[in-house]
């Protein structure tokens, strides 16, 4: 199927923006970083205007800091309507790793714990290129561990906890129920992998068919190399979890992938994998989709509609699944 027509303006946008000047940010500077036009961000920005302003119903926001490996560690906590305890969605914003943050995933966030009624705790991890790998990600997995030790301080059911992110979030999605499988962490009830990042091959057919749109292989190579801190940590399997060796008994796993996206094929050999593996896995790819779709539901209301249907769905029944085997 092609690119869905209402889609192309987008593509122009960013395609014109490209055009303006170099995109490459080899030495960055925190305060520098929100100028920065290299790919992924100018698809969160364009993603940005064709959000909606529509605000899911929840009952309660909270900005809160844990302790971390390296310093505190600030999250954004989502508390939703009716009496707890509740299940957990732990939330690991998309960005490259080096850019995003609670804020550009505000909405996302909200739908997600009103559709699934959880609770989310989205991280503010850090970003490279001043914390590189595995910097971000060690945050998350400390995030996770902490929230299963102090559940009850947030009305919050240790035994249901799932992890989600999206694009290099869903990296870290993914390593997280990797880690905690790996460290005899808390047991993980699902894995919600939006459009993840699973390796930084440029030479899979969705590659070939789909650089440039809203992200272009040598903008994805910039940002590998802003990430990590040197070329054998390519195939480490806590950065490009494909090279991860084993993945049996990890937590069941909805992969949510875009037909028009160059990151398509790595997630959905992924999901492969993961059911060969013998884990309960669904790969959903949204035809005529690009990178990020769900953020854009002013643009493509049904899709991304039906996205967040399918997300919040497949999150209340591994929810209830795991209440029922407790009980």
């Amino acid at each position: 199927m092609p690119l869905d027509p209402r889609l192309q303006p987008l593509l122009n946008q960013v395609a014109s923006q490209a055009q303006r000047g170099p995109r490459e940010p080899m030495i960055l500077l925190s305060e520098e970083r929100a100028k920065l036009k290299v790919g992924v961000e100018s698809q969160q920005m364009q993603a940005a205007i064709a959000l909606s302003n529509e605000q899911e119903p929840i009952a309660h926001i909270e900005n809160r800091v844990i302790p971390g490996p390296m310093g505190d560690i600030p999250f954004r906590l989502y508390t939703p309507k009716g009496t707890g305890p509740f299940p957990i969605l732990m939330f690991f914003h998309g960005g490259g790793w080096f850019s995003g943050n609670v804020d550009t995933h505000e909405l996302m966030c909200r739908s997600l714990c009103h559709g699934a009624q959880c609770l989310v705790l989205s991280v503010d991890y850090r970003l490279a290129p001043e914390h590189k790998f595995p910097a971000g990600l060690e945050d998350c997995y400390t995030a996770t561990c902490w929230a299963a030790t102090h559940a009850a301080e947030f009305q919050a059911d240790p035994t249901r906890i799932a992890v989600s992110g999206d694009s290099g979030g869903g990296t870290f999605a993914t390593v997280v129920a990797l880690t905690s499988h790996d460290r005899s962490g808390p047991t993980l009830v699902f894995q919600l992998l939006l459009w993840p990042s699973i390796d930084f091959r440029i030479t899979t057919p969705s590659w070939k068919k789909y650089d440039g749109y809203l992200m272009t292989s040598q903008e994805f190579l910039v940002v590998r190399d802003i990430y990590l801190n040197h070329t054998e940590e390519q195939s480490h399997p806590y950065a490009a979890p494909l090279f991860a060796p084993d993945l049996h008994g990890l937590p069941p796993a909805l992969i949510i992938t875009a037909e028009c996206d160059p990151l398509r094929d790595g997630a959905e050999q992924y999901g492969q994998r993961l059911q060969e593996a013998g884990v309960p896995t669904t790969i959903s790819r949204y035809d005529g989709m690009v990178h990020g779709f769900m953020h854009m539901k002013t643009l493509i209301p049904t899709q991304a509609n039906q996205a967040f249907t399918e997300t919040s769905n497949a999150l209340r029944a591994s929810f209830t699944l795991a209440e029922n085997k407790v009980s």
